[in-house]
């Protein structure tokens, strides 16, 4: 491999003109395609094989027409103090509302509260059910100014009005702090490389790459029924590796400037070493997000494909347009100083803080691996307290209008409310269907935490009926996940005594769904990612115990960061300083997501860092000798690698969208500890305790292995015979 990517390199810095306008173009025409479509995220999560899938599916075909994946609205109403809603007055302006509300476009249906009899108790609290025939990313500009403009009339009659439900849900955006870490990327790598120019190829390279990528997801979208979060995903993963594969290879290119060699020469060399580990690091990523399929959620798997594509372009676009550039460069790659030779090699005199960093560990090697083992292991802690959940309104920061119908609905009806579970009731196979809902809703008011059963809607074939059940508690809840497991439980009787099929569904019963279904895919996925990677990294390695320290090291790694999330976002500790309004459950999605993206990002410096400890070790190098080389090679550029990572994700924390805002402080904190942590202290003190039996292989496997050469031995090899040739021709008489 090192040997093909050394003749790319050199091809793209001899043509580098023509592989730069082929950039270009691709991405003008990708671009202005996407600037000129109109296709829109998707809204629904399908969820393959649950309970709450399957009614939600019975419900579109027994009741059609009715749009149960239609965007709703809940808009509440409260009377001024001292006052009631049956107050003649506010009664009138309510009726007026609504009515509004039922006229306009998009709108299936809005009933007067009064006649649903969505009025509390006492009078002061109520709520309109607006539903729409479309989902919330369908609805027009107009539909949602027309719900605005509806909340302002009431509120100018004197009432409080808010908005709650997903009708006002938008395409998340980018904002200034995602900008900000963008900008302290871009400042890491001035500092790194000392150079203007150097700084700013990684960087170019890496918004070519996110650029072409959301481009093309743009492009997707409607067609393969894209996430609004999913170009969000692959901006923040495809920023990242870009940035980082890029700043290996430009950093490899100055170190063969600083031995001397041609710039030719430098980047075919720098393309065919740093070369091949990012195409081996990219490998583990993208084996690592591509693995999300085996979760079979329909949406994780989409967002895992599209950001697996963008680690597949952030690959080629650093093996071909780096060298490119690069070549258009020239010298100024190097800060002014390095240019000078003689400054540059008493530059190079001195040990580095990588090296003495490197020296530290091996003397104090056992002193290392247990505070880093035990540091990581303390900080892990609160993972055992992990409580998990879809995010609804109650995660809104406490001033959205959303967050105060929630807690107007649970001030006047009970937190239940704000989560009604559905139970439909099959009953084709029963002798009186009507009879089957009646008993099944009888059932339903009998079991513990339900404040009330609906009666049943039927479906106008008359064999299907829909009971609305409010639970007495919240629906992120351990006591409503309890209840929906009673009702599943009681319908196994219920079927045996009416011969109908009851099934629970809801946006409440389909999280808890979510997340059992996350959580049981979770060792499975574990397993394949890691198997996978695992025989990946000994093949590029020619090592069982290097793969095997790495997966060790990258649990550690993700465990302590899932601690580090419970601790924010569930406990509250340092809330504020992150800007967590309101802690509640740990997104379903999380521990999944942290797993298949802390693996592979992880697996970078793994690979960059030990690829360089193995290139010593390979050409004569002891293996405490090649540790340090490693480090004196390696430490500046996998530092600024993950400041570059954790910098871009920590710019994702200020996102409002409670989701991006918890992956990106879980990647952060993920790449802070795995890189600082595991791979530049504990990984060291592992391979200086395991000294040559770091590098054993078992003979017979040694010969079944493919050797890919990812430390470029055999591309030495051949060049060095190369350059033997050239000086016996050059000094042989003529």
């Amino acid at each position: 491999m090192a040997t093909m990517l050394y003749r790319l390199g050199r091809f793209a810095f001899r043509r580098r003109g023509l592989v730069a306008v082929l950039w270009v173009l691709i991405l003008a025409a990708v671009g202005g395609a996407a600037a000129t479509t109109s296709s829109t995220a998707s809204t629904a999560i399908s969820i393959p094989g649950t309970e709450a899938q399957q009614a939600f599916e019975l419900l579109e075909e027994r009741f059609p027409g009715s749009t149960p994946d239609g965007a709703t609205a809940r808009v509440v109403f409260q009377a001024p103090e001292g006052d009631t809603l049956t107050d003649a007055e506010h009664r009138k302006t309510i009726a007026k509302i609504v009515a509004d509300l039922a006229e306009g476009a998009q709108v299936q249906q809005a009933v007067d509260p009064f006649q649903a009899q969505s009025v509390s108790r006492d009078a002061t609290i109520a709520y309109t059910q607006v539903t729409y025939d479309g989902s919330a990313l369908e609805l027009t500009d107009a539909t949602r100014d027309a719900l605005q403009a509806a909340a302002e009339k009431g509120r100018d009659a004197g009432l409080a009005v808010e908005i709650g439900g997903d009708a006002l849900l938008t395409i998340p955006e980018t904002g200034a702090t995602e900008v900000i870490g963008v900008l302290i990327a871009a400042v890491v790598l001035l500092v790194t490389f000392g150079s203007l120019v150097a700084a700013g190829l990684p960087l170019a390279t890496a918004l070519v790459g996110v650029g072409i990528s959301v481009a093309v997801i743009t492009l997707l979208t409607q067609t393969l029924e894209l996430d609004s979060t999913t170009p969000i995903l692959a901006t923040m993963i495809g920023l990242a590796v870009g940035i980082d594969y890029s700043l290996f290879i430009v950093s490899r290119y100055r170190a063969e400037l600083a031995e001397g060699r041609a710039p030719l020469d430098a980047i075919g060399r720098a393309t065919g070493t740093a070369g091949s580990a990012v195409v081996f690091a990219g490998l583990t990523v993208v084996i690592a997000l591509a693995g999300l399929a085996v979760v079979n959620i329909p949406i994780l798997t989409k967002m895992g494909f599209a950001a697996a594509g963008a680690v597949v372009l952030a690959v080629l676009v650093a093996l071909t347009l780096i060298p490119a550039l690069i070549g258009m460069a020239g010298k100024r790659v190097l800060p002014r100083k390095q240019r000078d030779k003689a400054a540059r090699e008493a530059a190079e005199g001195k040990p580095g803080a990588g090296t003495r960093w490197a020296r530290f560990v091996l003397r104090h090697r056992v002193a290392v691996l247990v505070l880093g083992v035990a540091g990581l292991g303390v900080i892990a802690i609160p993972a055992t307290d992990l409580q998990l959940g879809l995010p609804d309104d109650s995660s809104k920061p406490v001033d959205t209008s959303q967050r105060k119908a929630y807690d107007l609905i649970s001030e006047g009806f009970g937190p239940g409310t704000n989560g009604p579970l559905v139970v439909t009731v099959d009953a084709r196979g029963s002798d009186d269907p009507q009879a089957a809902a009646a008993a099944t809703g009888k059932a339903l008011q009998g079991l513990d935490n339900v404040a009330m059963a609906m009666p049943p809607t039927f479906n106008q074939a008359g064999d299907t009926a829909m009971i609305t059940v409010i639970p007495m508690s919240a629906p992120s809840s351990t006591e409503t996940e309890d209840l929906v497991h009673d009702i599943r439980a009681e319908a196994t009787d219920l079927a045996d005594t009416t011969g109908a099929r009851i099934l629970v569904t809801g946006q409440t019963a389909m999280g808890i769904d979510v997340s059992q279904k996350l959580d049981d895919a979770l060792l499975p996925y574990l397993a394949l990612v890691v198997g996978l990677a695992f025989v990946l990294l000994v093949i590029v390695f020619r090592s069982l115990l290097v793969p095997l320290k790495a997966a060790l090291g990258f649990l550690l790694s993700v465990i302590a960061a899932l601690g580090a999330v419970v601790a924010v976002f569930q406990w509250g500790w340092l809330a504020d300083l992150v800007g967590v309004e309101q802690t509640g459950p740990i997104m379903s999605l999380m521990p999944i997501f942290l797993v298949g993206l802390v693996f592979g990002l992880a697996m970078d410096y793994e690979v960059f860092l030990v690829t360089r400890m193995r290139e010593a070790y390979v050409h004569g190098e002891s293996a405490q000798e090649s540790i340090v080389t490693g480090f004196r090679h390696g430490a500046r550029v996998v530092t600024a690698a993950a400041l570059i990572m954790i910098s871009v994700f920590a710019g994702f924390v200020g996102s409002d969208e409670s989701m991006i805002k918890m992956i990106g402080f879980g990647l952060a904190i993920a790449v802070l500890f795995d890189a600082f942590v595991v791979r530049m202290a504990i990984v060291p003190a592992t391979l200086a305790l395991l000294g040559k039996a770091a590098w054993w292989l078992p003979r017979p496997l040694d010969k079944v292995l493919p050797n890919v050469d990812v430390e470029g031995e055999r591309l030495q090899q051949r060049l060095a015979e190369s350059d033997e040739e050239v000086k016996e021709t050059v000094g042989s008489p003529s």
